[in-house]
């Protein structure tokens, strides 16, 4: 699938944009980090080192009840 956009004259380069787009993709949980990552253009490596720069962290940890999940081990 492809799409595009037309915009107003941004002072933001194209690939930017893209992390922007994919960073926002991936924390609203409709894309994998894969597919945020190849949305971007990197890989997924490089594109988690790129999260983690911006202090946007590309893996969610569920909240968990510990003691529970011990008891149910």
């Amino acid at each position: 699938m492809s799409i595009s956009l037309t915009m107003p004259e941004l002072n933001i380069k194209e690939d930017e944009l893209k992390i922007l787009l994919a960073s926002k993709l991936l924390e609203d949980g409709f894309v994998s980090l894969g597919k945020a990552a190849e949305i971007a253009g990197y890989s997924e490596k490089v594109f988690a080192e790129i999260l983690i720069h911006k202090k946007a962290f590309p893996i969610k940890y569920q909240d968990i009840n510990l003691s529970e999940e011990l008891s149910n081990a």
